[in-house]
């Protein structure tokens, strides 16, 4: 991979990461719930990452004449989606580790809450709801364990997008 599309495909993960930095500051700053918006967390954001790793992919494409081979593209995306995610579990981790521990808190019980409702919404046996609340009570999800879990399965999910996309986008020269 050359430099001119390893800087590209790190400056637009930097961007991505500021940007879902900035999302992540903002929902806290505005309205916490946001936070654990269901259609925010796994719809919304996912979307714009794989957008945004789409077009670090098409513009170390453009960079190389067009042609790009399969770990290039790869490369390409994942370096983007990566240098994102780290940035924003860094921010969450020191927002609710040293900034305002307290917003764990509240976060920790409106997942409560609206797993809940979401379980009895879906007609679940009260056992199975119980369960689950006693699980995400139990759980630290600020810890730094639990960040590094969730970043690494953050990194492996868009690892098989970026596979996809890689597939789809290589183009190497035909050979006379």
């Amino acid at each position: 991979m050359e430099t001119s599309t390893k800087s590209s495909a790190i400056n637009l993960g930097l961007y991505l990461g500021g940007g879902l930095a900035l999302i992540t500051i903002l929902c806290y700053a505005l309205k916490i719930e946001l936070l654990v918006n269901l259609w925010l967390v796994l719809l919304i954001l996912p979307i714009i990452m794989i957008i945004v790793g789409v077009i670090s992919t098409a513009k170390s494409k453009s960079i190389q004449a067009g042609f790009i081979s399969f770990k290039e593209a790869f490369s390409s995306y994942f370096i983007t989606v990566a240098i994102a995610i780290i940035i924003n579990t860094v921010i969450g981790y020191i927002l609710f580790n040293f900034i305002d521990p307290d917003a764990a808190i509240q976060l920790k019980q409106l997942a409560i809450e609206k797993t809940e409702s979401m379980m009895r919404g879906m007609g679940a046996p009260l056992d199975d709801i119980a369960k689950q609340v006693e699980a995400i009570e139990n759980e630290d999800s600020t810890s730094i364990g639990s960040q590094l879990l969730s970043m690494a399965q953050s990194l492996i999910f868009f690892a098989v997008i970026g596979l996809i996309v890689a597939l789809i986008m290589k183009r190497n020269p035909e050979s006379e």
